[in-house]
């Protein structure tokens, strides 16, 4: 059907105010209505019957690495993997590229690679590394949805590490701009410490990494940042949490009403330190997956909202960087491939636990819209919203297989796994995408527009 006269049904509708039946009814692009099924206008609909229609994903974490790094993963493999996997808009990291996105014209050299190339919508953060303060604003200008910096080193040249001081100087621009600061929480002073101990000596065992990584190191840097948020104003967005010993750090801050915000990884919610076996290098992530009793207070930590959001953080290498010759943890990339298989694997380990399909949608849709401005645009099945839809199978099991993944390299720590849910269909901008294997698709994604200005956050 026409973008301007699609019309689609199903018994499981996930809106904002839940799962209901419901008719969806699209005019160029957008959602013109939610209607009830029996509304005069539904009576041509498309019936998805029992297939569960959801608002598209956005994963606002994800590494595309092109320009500079294309043979890691590029704006093609990577966005047909995200629609293959219910990802209709993704955010792409400032680092892996080269350039890495920290000078307004280092986004447009992005901007121009992505180009063409699209199947799902795309929007930027830009980086904060030393000694660029004075670049923000123009970043900014130029569409960034917020920025990115790393407290430990980021592992490529191009992207180094910032300190408290380059903070100092950064988080009261970025206040004043009204945007988000995205930070990877480790401290240096824990990681040196637990170096130095020597108490891991086997390259091979993953219980090494994660030794050398101790949940000190993401306490302390979480403890930091909430005090300079404090301080200045500036929201902070604590990514890929995996040490649940900081979310009464986190609770805390939010009871003092700091605009702070967190996400976990579905790694972190899927895994458990003691399950992975020596050599797996394909789970090598910083930080490491922490034990099986710390994954279970990160969903406790979402139950209670003090975890707001799940991204894939999406972070593929050529399979020499994984070391699968040696399984070495030490000397391996630490990044997780899983972008396409984040919807699947989160909801097999929240239906697990009782939550419901309207918790998946939150987490992986309308929070993470919210996170990077996108909210009147993207999130949610509701009126005025972009037309971007999932149809999902929540209840087909499945194993997963490597080889058939749309990502760049065949590696992900999926592998062999089963998971429930399958994306049957998806929609961007009320065009469907085409999903098979090679199809070329009717839908094309564009580098998303600067965001709306936003009120700046002003210091307490």
């Amino acid at each position: 059907m026409r973008s301007d006269s699609l019309v689609l049904r199903s018994r499981r509708t996930v809106t904002p105010r839940g799962v209901e039946e419901a008719a969806v009814v699209v005019r160029d692009g957008r959602i013109a209505d939610v209607l009830r099924p029996d509304a005069a206008a539904a009576r041509d609909a498309e019936d998805l019957g029992d297939l569960v229609l959801m608002p598209g994903l956005v994963d606002t974490h994800v590494h595309v690495n092109e320009p500079g790094r294309t043979e890691w993963e590029g704006f093609a493999t990577a966005t047909r993997a995200a629609a293959a996997g219910g990802v209709t808009t993704l955010v792409d990291m400032p680092l892996n590229s080269v350039p890495a996105t920290t000078t307004a014209a280092a986004l447009a050299a992005k901007r121009e690679a992505a180009g063409g190339q699209c199947s799902v919508d795309v929007a930027f953060w830009g980086g904060v590394v030393p000694g660029n303060a004075g670049e923000l604003a123009a970043l900014a200008a130029a569409g960034v949805r917020g920025f990115k910096c790393f407290l430990v080193p980021s592992g490529v040249d191009e992207f180094p590490h910032v300190g408290e001081r380059d903070l100092r100087d950064a988080m009261p621009v970025i206040a004043r701009l009204g945007l988000p600061l995205l930070v990877h929480a480790e401290l240096p002073g824990p990681i040196d410490a637990a170096a130095n101990a020597a108490s891991f000596c086997d390259p091979r065992s993953h219980a090494s990494w994660l030794a050398s990584r101790p949940r000190a190191a993401e306490r302390q840097a979480i403890a930091m940042m909430l005090a300079l948020c404090e301080e200045t104003g500036c929201r902070v967005h604590v990514v890929h949490l995996a040490a649940a010993d900081a979310v009464p750090l986190l609770s805390s801050a939010r009871a003092r009403r700091l605009p702070v915000t967190v996400e976990t990884c579905p790694h972190y919610l899927s895994f458990a330190a003691e399950e992975i076996a020596d050599g797996a290098t394909p789970f090598k992530c910083a930080p490491p997956i922490r034990e099986r009793a710390e994954r279970e207070r990160l969903w406790g930590g979402l139950r209670d909202g003090v975890i707001d959001l799940v991204a894939s953080d999406h972070s593929p290498c050529p399979p020499a960087l994984k070391r699968l010759d040696t399984g070495d943890f030490l000397a391996a990339w630490g990044g997780i491939a899983s972008l396409e298989l984040s919807l699947a694997a989160v909801w097999t380990a929240a239906r697990a636990r009782g939550f419901g399909l309207e918790d998946t949608a939150r987490w992986m849709s309308l929070k993470p819209a919210r996170l990077a401005g996108l909210e009147t645009r993207k999130g949610a099945i509701a009126p005025g919203r972009d037309a971007d839809f999932v149809v999902f199978e929540p209840d087909v099991e499945w194993e997963v297989d490597g080889s058939r993944l749309r990502q760049r390299h065949a590696i992900t720590p999926y592998a062999g796994r089963r998971l429930r849910g399958v994306v049957a269909g998806a929609w961007l901008r009320g065009e469907q995408i085409a999903l098979e294997p090679g199809a070329a698709s009717a839908a094309h994604g564009v580098p998303l527009a600067r965001p709306a200005p936003r009120a700046a956050a002003r210091p307490r």
